[in-house]
């Protein structure tokens, strides 16, 4: 099993959930645990729109998202790969996506 996470510009989080929905794989008990989740991220803003100060950090940031899924292993080239193509803004970076092995899963049960 996999973990794919992919840092994502929030403009472009939408159209990605759909094309992994409409993928059929994310529908599959293969890709399981889709998460979004709201980050602050110090990239390179797309429109000066998006980026802010954060007082907390003392530094300009850009929010965006993390998106994170589990997945067989035979899947991660097909799910990188359509992330990738959706998520693309026309910057040269515009995000990025790790994969990482899980050890190992245990689901949690009622008891």
């Amino acid at each position: 099993m996999k973990e794919i996470k992919a840092y994502i510009h929030n403009h472009r989080i939408a159209d990605v959930i759909r094309a992994l929905k409409e993928s059929g794989l994310c529908n599959t008990d293969g890709c399981r645990n889709l998460a979004v989740i709201p980050v602050k991220i110090l990239l390179k803003a797309t429109d000066t729109s998006e980026q802010h100060y954060s007082i907390e950090l003392a530094e300009a940031v850009v929010n965006e998202s993390r998106l994170e899924l589990i997945c067989e292993d035979h899947q991660v080239d097909e799910l990188v790969d359509i992330i990738g193509r959706t998520a693309r803004t026309g910057q040269a970076d515009a995000g990025w996506i790790y994969v990482t092995d899980i050890v190992s899963a245990a689901a949690i049960r009622w008891l």
